[in-house]
């Protein structure tokens, strides 16, 4: 037979204690002295008292948890995200909900519509790379719970937004390979209607317009998924061509490092005829032989202002018009794949 649930009445008739005292001690309120709750806290783990918090849910119509909604777990930068978004939760006794689009429009409107389903508290989004369309979130905006979105936001939805600066990025990734002499820069772009993306390569083509180089519409190859696969066919095409690059800036590090192997299997010399940058700092980018010249990408501070500004938005009970923007920056880090100079 299935254990009965302890609950807080059964705690108050065992101690002799009222229903609304075990309550505010079990959520540690001031009004209830330090021996007294002590005393309920270990009566409840002795008990095995587990506190319902699905029925807290249903009265305030909301609960202390914040959804997740990504595009890959297995993602470098997004794992980092993540941690950064649930130990920023867990400070304030918040709990997570984790899902995964798999870069599908069709998933992503799903598991908005679960966690709307689960009464999440707030929810922190990286756009699927099919996404156009965002009016699947309007639900949550329609019960004033705080939506953020992160790295990869809509071009045009009132609600929070943690991003980096893409187009300095994009910018600084072909200055750099123009500095150490690269006259022939080809440019690994994802899908255009991202914005990490289009602004990347809005940065790359103003660094070579500025510094004097035609842009080369042959060079710039657009990638669906910025998969490693996509990396290596984009390389192979690249150094086929009669008069190949002599660098590669790609919007991500799975696609640069693809573009080092197949340089190298192709006896082609890195950085010396091929100088290669790729964005994010993923873990691979330093273990790859030579090592990955990239784009710092804040992953885990940006995980931690988005947790925090679903908690504020909370605490202070704000309303659906905010709308809001930070930005962070990022730094060029140089490493063998592209450096020709000291």
């Amino acid at each position: 037979m299935k254990k009965k649930e302890v609950t807080i009445y059964d705690l108050a008739k065992e101690l002799n204690f009222s229903p609304s005292t075990v309550s505010r001690a079990l959520n540690n309120h001031k009004s209830i002295g330090k021996k007294t709750t002590k005393e309920i806290h270990k009566a409840a783990q002795r008990l095995g008292y587990r506190p319902n918090s699905i029925a807290a849910s249903l009265r305030s119509n909301k609960s202390k948890t914040i959804g997740i909604l990504i595009a890959r777990i297995n993602s470098p930068f997004m794992s980092t995200l993540i941690s950064g978004i649930e130990d920023t939760a867990r400070k304030a006794n918040y709990n997570v909900l984790i899902s995964q689009s798999n870069e599908s429009y069709e998933n992503e409107v799903n598991n908005a519509k679960a966690l709307y389903d689960s009464r999440v508290g707030g929810v922190i989004v990286s756009l699927a790379m099919e996404t156009v369309d965002t009016s699947h979130f309007k639900q949550f905006l329609d019960k004033n719970i705080p939506v953020v979105f992160v790295d990869r936001v809509p071009k045009e939805f009132n609600s929070y937004r943690v991003v980096i600066d893409n187009y300095a990025a994009g910018y600084r990734a072909a200055k750099h390979l123009i500095d150490q002499g690269c006259t022939r820069i080809a440019h690994f772009a994802g899908s255009q209607h991202v914005n990490v993306y289009n602004m990347r390569k809005k940065g790359y083509i103003d660094a070579l317009s500025e510094n004097g180089i035609e842009v080369d519409e042959n060079l710039i190859i657009g990638l669906k998924t910025m998969s490693s696969t996509e990396g290596w066919e984009a390389t192979e095409k690249l150094l086929g061509m009669s008069n190949p690059p002599d660098g590669i800036f790609s919007s991500n590090d799975s696609a640069a490092v693809s573009a080092i192997r197949c340089a190298k299997k192709r006896g082609v010399k890195i950085p010396e005829e091929l100088a290669i940058i790729g964005f994010n700092d993923d873990p691979v980018a330093s273990i790859v032989e030579p090592s990955l010249s990239t784009i710092s990408h804040p992953a885990r501070r940006m995980g931690e202002i988005s947790a925090l500004r679903i908690l504020e938005h909370s605490k202070e009970n704000l309303g659906t018009s905010v709308s809001e923007i930070t930005m962070l920056d990022t730094k060029v880090i140089v490493r063998n794949s592209s450096k020709r100079k000291p």
